[in-house]
Parts: structure tokens; C-alpha cells; sequence
């Protein structure tokens, strides 16, 4: 039955991160100007965040599937952010598809730390 559960669990918190993203992203990009995929940043580095505080907590390994990787796993985008790159790459932006490469992964880090150092102050 904890399996049913489980698998339940993850169907209905996956879902509901892939609508937040869908829209996180269009709720910036519509506003952004430009290339750059300010909305696939967004939820990433959002994303990396709720997974830093998240491991911060130290949640129970089915809290932690549920929440890490259902939720956040389905709410951020390597994929999108791959794709996107590469796309501005094969236009020949290629001051954009640097940026969003190492923003990503900078501010990234730096997210998932900040979220991390967060958990663990409470």
C-alpha cells in the first residue's frame, strides 16, 4: 500500500511542479526582452534553491522523494536550459549562450548553497 502511495505521491507533486514551471517560465519570458531565457533561469535557479533547503532539512527518504525529487526534479528544466543554449549557439548569440551557461551553473551553486544555509540556520 506505501507504494501506491509513493507512487501517487509523486504522480500528483510532479504535477504540480511541471504547471509551476510552465508558469514561472511564460510569466518572465513574456516580460523579458532579448535571447536570453530569463525564465528557464528563473526556475532553475529557484529550483536549486528549494533542493538546497530541502537537503538542508534533512527530510525523510520518502518526504525527500516526494519534495526533491517529484516536486523539484519536475519543476526544473536541464533540458530546456540545454536546449535553449544550444539554439542561441546555432544563431550565433554566442555572448548570450555563454551567459546562460555560466549563470546557470554559478548562480546555481550559489543558490542550492544559499537554500542549504537557509535549512540549516532553522
Amino acid at each position: 500500500m506505501t507504494t501506491v502511495l509513493s507512487w501517487l505521491g509523486v504522480l500528483v507533486c510532479g504535477g504540480l511542479g511541471s504547471v509551476l514551471r510552465f508558469t514561472v517560465d511564460r510569466t518572465i519570458s513574456r516580460r523579458a526582452d532579448g535571447a536570453f531565457p530569463f525564465g528557464t533561469l528563473a526556475v532553475n535557479l529557484s529550483g536549486a534553491s528549494l533542493l538546497g533547503f530541502l537537503a538542508g532539512l534533512a527530510l525523510s527518504p520518502h518526504l525527500a522523494l516526494l519534495a526533491g525529487t517529484a516536486f523539484v526534479g519536475s519543476y526544473t528544466t536541464f533540458s530546456t536550459w540545454m536546449l535553449e543554449t544550444h539554439r542561441l549557439a546555432e544563431e550565433r548569440q554566442l555572448v548570450p549562450a555563454a551567459a546562460s551557461i555560466v549563470a546557470s551553473v554559478v548562480l546555481g551553486l550559489a543558490a542550492a548553497f544559499a537554500g542549504q544555509t537557509i535549512a540549516g540556520l532553522l
